[in-house]
């Protein structure tokens, strides 16, 4: 009889049926390069590392690798070296890559990829998610993931990144963009809004929330890049508009007029769209409208109220007036959505 002839063979009858395998907790890959910036390192180990499923199990796990066969030293950005225990054979094993930047001279004529990074890269499951931080896009674009797609970088390199890959429609003004297997984050903290993300993707707002508030980070950031770019500082007798937005955030579930927003802020209305798109990146109505949405979002996650209610309750009239934004912003319907984030007790990510 051969070796594994038994384990085969059917249970004797009455006899209870073999428990099922269990599926390892989704596995989260970093690529940690030569040069490597510790802090966007680490981000993915932080953040998945610290979400727990209702019964406190971890939904992820996350394996460092460097670019050799084998575990090793990795020489950082920094002013020390790293030991990995994973060689490039752990990217073959991802469920998500995470590819941080690293010390290099970017621009068109740099060598971004190695014969020996193009094939890790070829060794990605194609089920795959591939995820770049900051200026590891420029890995993914060399390698033609990026071909016909959107993706961001960090702004200052946002111009010779298109040059070097007019195939690319890069976007600079945002914090990090998902399109479906590839997602790109803009740089540094960055990461961590593009890590939350994915959270929330997988899991739902309450797990990415709760992550946020375990790690001292809000669960998102309003706007995007535009804010960071470099511009005039604005004089020091300014007056803000952050009083107004975190005043607007209790008040979604009725109108809020520009008028309104204003007066609350004690500026005119020219003044208040001026100063809003200064500090956040985008006028006041679109940064309102994406914030009850988000909230729509949060409702429809975590209540069972029913779809008009959401609707009431986020400030967006109707259910027609929700399906429409929803299915604008993400695709579906909000009992699709619904569905999809309602995770039942138990889930976890996993192959």
């Amino acid at each position: 009889m051969p070796a594994d002839a038994s384990a085969a063979a059917p249970a004797p009858t009455g006899a209870p049926a073999p428990a099922p395998l269990a599926r390892r907790p989704h596995r989260v890959v970093v690529l940690a390069l030569e040069g490597v910036y510790p802090f966007e390192m680490s981000i993915p180990s932080k953040i998945f590392g610290t979400a727990e499923g209702p019964t406190g199990e971890p939904l992820y796990e996350i394996l460092t690798c460097r670019l050799p066969p084998g575990g090793g030293p990795v020489r950082t950005a920094a002013d020390f070296t790293v030991t990995v225990e994973h060689g490039a054979e752990a990217v073959a094993t991802a469920d998500t890559l995470v590819i941080p930047p690293f010390v290099c001279a970017p621009g068109e004529d740099q060598d971004w990829l190695p014969p020996e990074l193009a094939a890790a890269l070829a060794a990605v499951p194609e089920t795959s998610r591939i995820v770049s931080i900051c200026t590891a896009s420029y890995v993914l674009a060399t390698a033609g993931l990026l071909d016909g797609r959107p993706a961001t970088t960090h702004w200052r390199e946002a111009a010779a990144f298109q040059r070097a890959f007019p195939q690319v429609a890069v976007d600079s003004t945002v914090l990090f963009i998902d399109d479906g297997r590839v997602l790109t984050a803009a740089g540094v903290a960055a990461g961590v809004d593009l890590c939350l993300h994915l959270l929330r993707r997988d899991h739902g707002s309450e797990v990415a929330n709760r992550v946020a508030r375990m790690c001292v980070v809000p669960p998102w950031r309003e706007g995007g890049q535009a804010q960071y770019i470099e511009k005039p500082v604005p004089e020091p007798a300014d007056a803000s508009t952050a009083g107004t937005r975190a005043w607007a955030l209790e008040q979604l579930h009725r109108p809020l007029p520009l008028a309104e927003l204003a007066r609350h802020a004690r500026m005119s209305v020219r003044t208040f769209c001026r100063r809003f798109a200064e500090e956040v990146g985008m006028p006041p109505g679109q940064w309102l409208a994406a914030r009850r949405l988000d909230h729509a979002r949060r409702l429809l996650e975590t209540t069972d109220l029913p779809v008009d209610q959401v609707a009431a309750q986020a400030g967006l009239g109707t259910a027609a007036s929700l399906r429409q934004h929803l299915s604008t912003a993400t695709g579906v319907s909000p009992t699709t959505y619904r569905q999809t984030f309602r995770i039942p007790t138990g889930t976890r990510a996993g192959n």
